[in-house]
This record gives C-alpha cells, sequence and structure tokens, in this order.
C-alpha cells in the first residue's frame, strides 16, 4: 500500500512539474527574447536563456522615448480608477444584495444584459467626446469604467453569503445603510474587494485604446510602448552589412518582448500581495463560516 501511495505521489509531482514548465516556459522564452542579440532573433535562435545577453532592446525602448510622464500618468490612471472602481462597485453589489429592494432582481437583469449586448463602439465615441465632452481629459480614463458588471455579480455574491443579522443589528442601533456599508460590509469583505481591486488594476494598467480614442494628447506607459511596437523597425548599419557584419541593430520581435516584459512587470510585483486575498474572493462557493 505504501509503495502505491509513493508511486501515485511520483506521478503527481511529475504532472505538477510538467504543469509549472507549460506555465513558466512562455513568460521565461518572452524575458530570453526581449534580452536575446537581435541577429539570434531574427534567425529564430531562442529558447530561455539568451545565447548573446543585450539590453539593446530595452535601451531602444526608453533612450528614443520620454517614459517617465506616461508612467507616472498611468500609474495615476490605476490608483485612482481602482480605488473609485472599488468604492463604486461595492455600493451597488451592496444595494443589489439587499432582499427588501424592490428592483433588486430588474436591475440585476438589466445590467446582466450590457455584458452581452452593448451599444457599440461610436454611440460611446458620441457620447464620451461630443455629449460629456471628456475628450483629453484625465476623467476619461476613470468615468467610463467605473463600474464593471462582472465584478458587481461577484461582490453582490459575497456580501449575500455574509449573515444578515450583522445588518440587522446594526440597523436596531440606529446605523443607516450609508454606515451599514461602510462600518458592517466593507471589513468583512477583503477577499472580495482585493480580488476586485485586481481585475480593476489590470484592466487599467493594460489599456490603451481609451488614450487612443479619447485622449491622445495624455498618453499613457500602454499607449506609448504601443506606438513603439507598432513603429519598431530593424535597423541595419548599410556599410556593416556590406561587410556581412550587422551591427545597431534592433529586432522588432525583441522589442515587442521587451515590450511585453515592460507591461507585465508591475502587475506581477502587486500580485503576490493580493494572492491571498484573491484566491478567498475567488472560492465564493465554498462553506463559509
Amino acid at each position: 500500500m505504501e509503495n502505491k501511495k509513493t508511486a501515485f505521489d511520483y506521478v503527481l509531482m511529475v504532472l505538477f512539474i510538467g504543469m509549472i514548465v507549460i506555465t513558466v516556459y512562455p513568460f521565461l522564452n518572452v524575458l530570453a527574447i526581449s534580452l536575446n542579440d537581435p541577429m539570434d532573433t531574427m534567425r529564430n535562435v531562442n529558447f530561455i536563456i539568451p545565447r548573446k545577453f543585450t539590453w539593446s532592446n530595452y535601451i531602444y525602448i526608453f533612450a528614443e522615448n520620454n517614459m517617465l510622464q506616461p508612467f507616472l500618468l498611468s500609474v495615476l490612471k490605476t490608483v485612482v480608477g481602482t480605488g473609485i472602481g472599488v468604492i463604486c462597485t461595492s455600493m451597488l453589489a451592496y444595494v443589489l444584495s439587499r432582499k427588501d429592494f424592490y428592483f433588486n432582481k430588474p436591475f440585476t437583469i438589466l445590467f446582466i444584459i450590457t455584458m452581452y449586448v452593448s451599444g457599440g463602439m461610436i454611440p460611446e465615441y458620441l457620447l464620451i467626446m461630443r455629449t460629456l465632452k471628456m475628450g483629453n481629459n484625465f476623467w476619461v480614463y476613470i468615468i467610463p469604467g467605473m463600474i464593471w458588471v462582472y465584478n458587481v455579480i461577484l461582490m453582490r455574491s459575497f456580501i449575500e453569503g455574509l449573515p444578515m443579522a450583522l445588518q440587522e443589528a446594526a440597523k436596531i442601533d440606529g446605523a443607516n445603510d450609508f454606515v451599514i456599508w461602510y462600518k458592517v460590509i466593507l471589513p468583512l469583505c477583503t477577499p472580495v474587494i482585493a480580488t476586485v481591486a485586481l481585475f480593476q488594476a489590470v484592466g487599467q494598467w493594460n489599456s490603451f485604446m481609451d488614450t487612443y480614442l479619447y485622449a491622445r494628447e495624455l498618453p499613457t506607459l500602454q499607449y506609448v510602448l504601443y506606438e513603439i511596437m507598432e513603429s519598431a523597425q530593424i535597423r541595419v548599419d548599410p556599410h556593416a552589412a556590406s561587410m556581412g557584419q550587422l551591427k545597431n541593430t534592433v529586432s522588432p520581435m525583441s522589442v515587442r518582448m521587451a515590450i511585453t516584459v515592460v507591461a507585465t512587470v508591475p502587475i506581477l510585483v502587486v500580485y503576490p500581495f493580493l494572492q491571498k486575498y484573491f484566491v478567498g474572493g475567488m472560492t465564493l462557493g465554498a462553506v463559509k463560516d
């Protein structure tokens, strides 16, 4: 029996190692290409360790572009958008979780419909640019993305699993709905708040279409990186090429991979601090105390 158990453990270990390799290899490959010699990249000599290490791709990204202002704007946009988004999402989720709210189901159905049917890009563009006149305004990054229906449903499900007696006790003590939301609900929603905050932050950090459509005068880091990626061309010294020695070369593929690393690292740095709460927030179907 012990031998069978040990053999099964070995099988599990091999499976887990295989899953880790499958998961980690693509990122290591992207990192290797970003640090790889451009000529090796063009010859498709790529693995998880660069054959010839170089910083030229990152130098190309940062040396020829002013990245500080777009970076700071992206950080501000992510922090403000995430904070306001979590507050608005939790308020709406609390209202929809109340069983004494008469329009609970109609509003929930209406919100869910928007997940499958939208007005389209043209009405949205006309609303933001002509009606609200938010073109090239910082708030164009915040207001349109304050509420995500999926996050509302996620948080509402979590709140519905909390003991109703806590809200009733607070009402008996004279607390209004705002006090109940702020002092009773929010402290108990740490896992789902961390989950929603992570979703919101990733969405804010990665978005560039809002800059492309509405605020090109306020470029974010993702938009600048997108422009660099689109304009990256192979640069070759003609005299060196005639001698058979390619110098001062930048491979578009290497630049794209370097841009991917630059855009991904900030989220990878933040995620470990939220992982515990993220896992707790996603297991909403688990048995609660």
